[in-house]
């Protein structure tokens, strides 16, 4: 994620249902189920923690449950009608508003039901620096994607171009370096392939897979598209390379003799990285496209730069936002859609902040939230070939730790943007603080990740729910404690955030198959869908361009009618 719930009731509308309540329905007995082999006995904090302050929060989940468990909701007050309703205000949602914008077409809100826009590119500040909660970087993007290049250009993420149209990147946004480096073998190393300590016959494995990805990288099909491309779906449609939707990644390896123990934990550590799951849980087609479906080339970087910010993606989602800011209402949920005798949508909300609720009626209407609460909000309209059943979601802890300096560890590259522990639970952490100019600042905030992908993902999730900070608080210090040793004195503040669904997976047969097509299929000509659920791999450029066709398909309604 690189890309949770909170268990609280914010007014009275939200007291019906609590944290006790909703882990008996679940059928849990604290502590009865393990997650990663280490949950803890319920107890008190450690003394040698009892400096460090923090919180563990997420999204709104007590809102969610109203959907789930159908509480009862205070009587319809009011009513009233607009052109184009989005629901979702993530980085989807808020394409999908700016393209609305771009193009005069004003007359749209869009609802969030959280207290902020922004979704998994949501991010916290503190004194010491801001910092992501979720998604943090995106990589040099490919040349060819002109509308995300223009947005880019736009904001000045891209100054300018060179006399052979390649960019620049704005130099204040390209990670600095050292950008990234692996504890192994009790040595930091540069980069994140296993180098030290690597025996001759796994290092030609691995160089290896990365000829045979350099040739997938520029493979096209009968159709002359490439076979793995951003966004996923201007890839090749020949059945060639679609039929590795229809196998695992781990499956693939194994057919081609990939069984370097160094090779296959990176390319565990990539499915998890970027889809909260190991590779045995990824089809073949999305584990290869993680590393062949990017081509970009800029005039000031090479290949691989990335361009990130302390908040993370967050600065990008704010450029999305601030143009559309007088569009969007916050603490607003949608609880039911329907198809109106009118030709429109009828939406019924919920202000979680007033306690009223309400129905707006919309002649188009943009969804742009995840297919699990989109199953509840369509209840009544039927959606043929979607099965619900065949979307996967990862959870995630994300945890912000707050460091008056760090201790000296182990011998070789310095602190990076990217620190990175062979054979650990996370998937390590980002030095929130890399794009500061002042180099001699030791307080820094470190941004850990924790894929929970050991077992199943909604068992994963409902373990995780019954932690308390305090628990989670171990588990992140014990492995920071493996990676820093006495880092713990150092620690004056962890904030956790908790992602119960945090992206989708991409599942064996998901990419290519039925339910993903038919759940991207408009109902009626009126609702329209954009989420990177509707892409099965969860990144900026997908989220941004499934805002983008929405918005397009809305326009295009319009101007036939």
């Amino acid at each position: 994620m690189r890309s949770g719930r909170m268990f609280y009731s914010s007014n009275n509308l939200l007291k019906s249902i609590g944290r006790r309540s909703f882990l008996l329905r679940a059928g849990l007995v604290t502590g009865a189920l393990l997650l990663d082999g280490c949950i803890k006995k319920l107890s008190g904090r450690k003394p040698e923690y009892a400096h460090i302050k923090g919180k563990l929060s997420g999204p709104n989940a007590t809102a969610g449950h109203i959907l789930r468990d159908k509480l009862p909701l205070p009587d319809i007050t009011t009513q009233s009608s607009i052109d184009t309703l989005i629901i979702g205000g993530g980085i989807s949602g808020l394409s999908a508003a700016r393209w609305l914008s771009k193009a005069g077409h004003h007359d749209f809100k869009l609802l969030e039901l959280e207290d902020h826009a922004g979704g998994n590119a949501f991010f916290g500040t503190n004194k010491v620096s801001s910092y992501p909660l979720g998604a943090h970087y995106i990589p040099i993007v490919n040349n060819e994607d002109e509308l995300l290049v223009d947005f880019l250009h736009e904001h000045q993420v891209i100054t300018h171009f060179d006399e052979h149209s390649l960019p620049f990147y704005n130099e204040f946004y390209l990670c600095f370096d050292p950008e990234e480096r692996l504890l192994i073998n009790g040595h930091w190393q540069e980069g994140i392939v296993p180098d030290f300590g690597v025996p001759d016959a796994e290092r030609k494995q691995i160089t290896r897979f990365f000829e045979l990805v350099t040739k997938l990288k520029n493979a096209r099909g009968k159709d002359g598209k490439y076979a793995f491309n951003i966004p996923v779906d201007e890839s090749s449609a020949d059945e060639e390379f679609r039929k590795l939707d229809k196998i695992s990644f781990k499956e693939y390896l194994d057919s081609n003799g990939f069984n370097s123990t160094y090779l296959l934990w990176y390319l565990n550590y990539c499915c998890k990285d970027d889809y909260g799951t190991p590779a045995a849980n990824v089809s073949a087609w999305a584990g290869i496209h993680y590393f062949a479906s990017r081509r970009g080339k800029a005039a000031n970087a090479d290949a691989n730069a990335v361009v990130t910010w302390p908040e993370g993606n967050g600065w990008l989602m704010k450029k999305l936002r601030d143009g559309v800011k007088e569009h969007i209402l916050t603490s607003h949920m949608v609880y039911d859609i329907e198809l109106s005798d009118n030709g429109g949508v009828s939406v019924k909300v919920v202000d979680l902040k007033k306690q009223t609720t309400s129905v707006i009626s919309a002649k188009q209407l943009i969804i742009a939230s995840p297919q699990f609460v989109n199953q509840k909000l369509l209840k009544n309209i039927e959606r043929p070939g979607v099965n619900y059943a065949d979307m996967h979601y990862s959870p995630w802890l994300i945890a912000n730790i707050t460091v008056d300096k760090l201790p000296t560890a182990a011998k070789g590259m310095v602190l990076c943007w990217d620190n990175v522990a062979y054979n650990t639970p996370s998937v390590g952490y980002v030095n929130a603080n890399q794009q500061d100019v002042n180099l001699i600042e030791e307080r820094k905030v470190l941004t850990y990740y924790l894929p929970l992908c050991d077992k199943e993902p909604r068992m994963a999730r409902l373990a995780a729910y019954t932690r308390t900070y305090e628990q989670w608080l171990d588990i992140v210090i014990t492995e920071m404690e493996q990676i820093h040793p006495e880092i713990t004195p150092h620690i004056e503040a962890v904030e956790m955030w908790l992602w119960g669904h945090g992206m989708i997976s991409p599942a064996v047969n998901y990419i290519w198959g039925d339910t993903r097509k038919n759940a991207q299929m408009p109902i009626a000509n009126k609702i329209f869908f954009a989420h990177t659920d509707l892409t099965g791999i969860s990144i900026f450029e997908e989220a941004f361009h499934h805002g983008i066709n929405a918005a397009k398909q809305v326009i295009n309604t319009k101007n036939a009618g």
